[in-house]
């Protein structure tokens, strides 16, 4: 009799040590973080309301032209040519990927360095139904607003135009040509249905599995076939079965993109693609081989090869979110009148991927959520691109800004924030490369 496959005890372990790190990091966080100084924080205020008017307008522009991932030459071109116009100078196809961005203000005096992101792609047929034209001018707003006072701080800070969230990695890209190298702290905030600092992303890869079988006529010799379709058909309704044992937190959702040409021949080729996520690239990982080891087990019972292919754009890791710095947003947001919920209030079944969890486990991150519309309306839908340039959506950008500018502020300026929100990081494992840990 052969042994049953024990459960990997990862995802048990994994809670407990985040319960206390995130007590002690909570208590270190609230007792001694001082802080930008509150004349910093002015100027920031100001500027932002100066340059409100042009940011909404630009929000506006990029929601009338979306341009799909990798191909946002418009928004791109005019995003750069905004902060050109501000007096700061902007490097066009950034770390070789032609409609990525980069500015840098500041490091006349040595200090740390934070990154502030934008996204500016959108969604086919649906235009900027994920709010980008929002998570793009935020992101431009903190970065003129910070550069403004930056003299008066010390350090650091650049501003990366990243391409193609949606699917197509361009933040992991950008950062195996450097883009983070030198980078203390990234930040940025993404437009959402409830006010959140601490938000739920999963890791996500692409599997795509296929089965070749032998043809032979369906209905003069089946029994000389070996059915291609018959197996993905196994495989798809295998990992139904499995969901059961699956942790609350993964996802496995698949098509089936090829399983035949005519009904009367038994399929020879037949292919399924899978997004696989999960909460924690160690259980990611799991997951992985628990869809190879099934793949692999349907191909045995219809006498079918098995080809897999992974990945077949860059690996999206979960977010790791940094309590140190989601504190920090959260007491300067409040500063505009918005309340920040407590983790876990959001239900952690809201959650989608980002390639911003990539950068999150290069150097610690901030990727803050905050509301523009109602529950009922779903991201990735044209009601959501409506809600995107309502007057409330235009409030919020401008509020978002001064959040992000004021997280900047107060870790450039404060030693021990700083220093809470690395040991934080290295608590919680440190740097990871994404393709050395999937090999």
């Amino acid at each position: 009799m052969t042994e049953p496959q024990q459960p990997n005890p990862f995802l048990v372990n994994q809670l407990r040590d985040e319960a206390d790190v995130k007590a002690l990091v909570t208590k270190a966080t609230e007792s001694s973080s001082a802080g930008a100084p509150r004349g910093i924080l002015d100027a920031i205020r100001d500027k932002l309301a100066d340059l409100g008017p042009e940011l909404v307008a630009v929000s506006h522009d990029l929601a009338e032209h979306p341009e799909t991932g990798f191909e946002e030459h418009r928004s791109s071109a005019g995003l750069a040519e905004f902060v050109e116009a501000h007096g700061i100078d902007v490097a066009r196809g950034a770390y070789g990927l032609p409609t990525a961005l980069y500015a840098s203000a500041g490091g006349t005096k040595e200090g740390p360095t934070v990154a502030v992101l934008s996204e500016y792609d959108a969604l086919p047929g649906i235009g900027h139904g994920c709010g980008h034209n929002l998570i793009a001018t935020v992101g431009v707003g903190a970065f003129l607003a910070i550069a403004s006072v930056i003299d008066r701080i010390g350090g650091r800070v650049i501003w990366l135009g990243t391409p193609a969230e949606e699917g197509g990695g361009g933040k992991e890209l950008m950062a195996q040509k450097g883009a983070f190298d030198g980078v203390d702290a990234a930040i940025m905030v993404h437009p959402f249905t409830y006010d959140n600092s601490e938000p739920v992303f999963l890791g996500r890869r692409q599997l795509r599995v296929t089965y070749v079988g032998v043809p032979a006529h369906a209905s003069i010799q089946p029994f000389m076939g070996r059915n291609a379709l018959d197996a993905a058909n196994l495989l798809y309704t295998g990992v139904a079965l499995n969901r059961q044992q699956m942790p609350p937190t993964d996802r496995v959702h698949a098509i089936i993109t090829e399983g035949g040409l005519r009904p009367n021949v038994i399929p020879e080729h037949a292919s399924i693609q899978f997004y696989v996520r999960s909460a924690y690239p160690e259980t990611l990982k799991i997951l992985s081989q628990r869809l190879e080891e099934m793949a692999m087990g349907a191909a045995l019972m219809t006498g079918c090869g098995v080809e897999f292919s992974w990945d077949e754009s860059p690996v999206y890791l979960p977010i790791r979110n940094n309590t140190g710095l989601a504190q920090a947003w959260n007491r300067r947001y409040q500063e505009r009148n918005h309340t920040v919920l407590a983790p876990g209030v959001v239900p952690d079944l809201l959650a989608g991927s980002t390639d911003f969890g990539n950068v999150s486990f290069r150097v610690p991150g901030l990727h803050a959520m905050v509301k523009i519309a109602e529950p009922d309306v779903s991201l990735h839908s044209r009601e959501f691109a409506a809600a995107a340039v309502t007057p409330y959506a235009d409030e919020v950008l401008v509020d978002a800004a001064y959040g992000l500018a004021g997280v900047a502020a107060d870790y450039l300026s404060d030693a021990k924030l700083r220093e809470t929100v690395r040991d934080e990081f290295e608590e919680a494992g440190g740097a990871v490369d994404v393709t050395e840990f999937f090999g």
